[in-house]
């Protein structure tokens, strides 16, 4: 018995000789670390495998062969607004030319510019005191011309998605430029004056559309972009035939009264077709 518990006091005197060395403690906290890091390294490669064994595609990873350009989520659930900061404070000076309008008011949206008739392609605003005011962006995108031009009085267009602008004509004092990204709000000029509608004063004419073909503003204020978005083929095709008609129309007109605006006796120039017409029935 003596020998064993000998023995036993041996061994636990060896044990305690040994941690008490220097090096024991480091070596076993390095030896620890080196056995975690392995397993974490180990555990990150295959998941990574897995990963890659589904190809999920990921469209959010720079480089990645399927990652495609999307319309911000925040602007597809915007609406179209008017181009002003106080819808309150300004009128309509011209509307658009609806073809499928009534007479009278086609005939208030027709611009006459050096004795020649040309239907209305957007809207024009101006304020009711006749001032200069901020011109904003009735919807955020990227700018895509910014051109000066006497007669329409300066141009902005800006893109928000393919296909669908808006222009902002018979503006000064721009603030933006070709390439940048807009915030719907953002005040992008100043309205000023134009001579292809002079008698307007100082206003904005402002349009949106569909693939190069101008659409009704009224008829997308308050909706958002997804509403023009989805628009019928058929619909767009009836707007590229109106387009086509505003140009034979506009000629028709032209030849058939070339009047001076400021004479108070001139006769519209959509009575004057309409007799044209009935005559050559009679």
């Amino acid at each position: 018995m003596r020998e064993e518990e000998k023995n036993r006091s041996s061994q636990s005197s060896s044990f305690k000789r040994f941690f008490k060395k220097r090096w024991v403690f480091p070596a076993i906290y390095i030896a620890s670390a080196a056995i975690i890091l392995t397993a974490v390294l180990w555990y990150q490669s295959a998941g990574n495998s897995a990963s890659d064994k589904y190809d999920y595609k990921s469209t959010d990873i720079a480089g990645k062969k399927y990652q495609q350009p999307s319309v911000e989520v925040s602007r597809s659930m915007e609406n179209f607004v008017m181009p002003v900061k106080d819808s309150d404070q300004v009128v309509v000076e011209k509307k658009f030319y609806d073809f499928k309008g009534n007479k009278q008011d086609q005939e208030a949206s027709l611009v006459v510019y050096n004795n020649t008739y040309e239907p209305n392609t957007g809207i024009d605003y101006r304020m009711k005191n006749g001032e200069a005011f901020e011109v904003v962006a009735a919807l955020s995108g990227t700018v895509t011309k910014v051109e000066e031009d006497s007669l329409l009085g300066n141009v902005i267009e800006i893109e928000h998605d393919k296909g669908i602008v808006t222009l902002y004509e018979s503006v000064k004092a721009v603030k933006i430029k070709v390439g940048e990204q807009v915030d719907q709000g953002q005040a992008i000029a100043t309205a000023g004056q134009s001579l292809l509608n002079e008698k307007a004063g100082t206003h904005v004419h402002f349009e949106i559309r569909k693939d190069g073909v101008a659409v009704n503003p009224q008829n997308y204020f308050n909706k958002p972009l997804s509403a023009l978005q989805e628009e019928k083929s058929t619909e767009t095709q009836a707007d590229k035939e109106n387009a086509s008609q505003k140009s034979d129309d506009s000629q028709k007109i032209n030849q058939k009264q070339k009047v001076d605006p400021t004479d108070d006796g001139a006769t519209s120039p959509l009575d004057n077709s309409t007799d044209s017409t009935d005559n050559t029935n009679s």
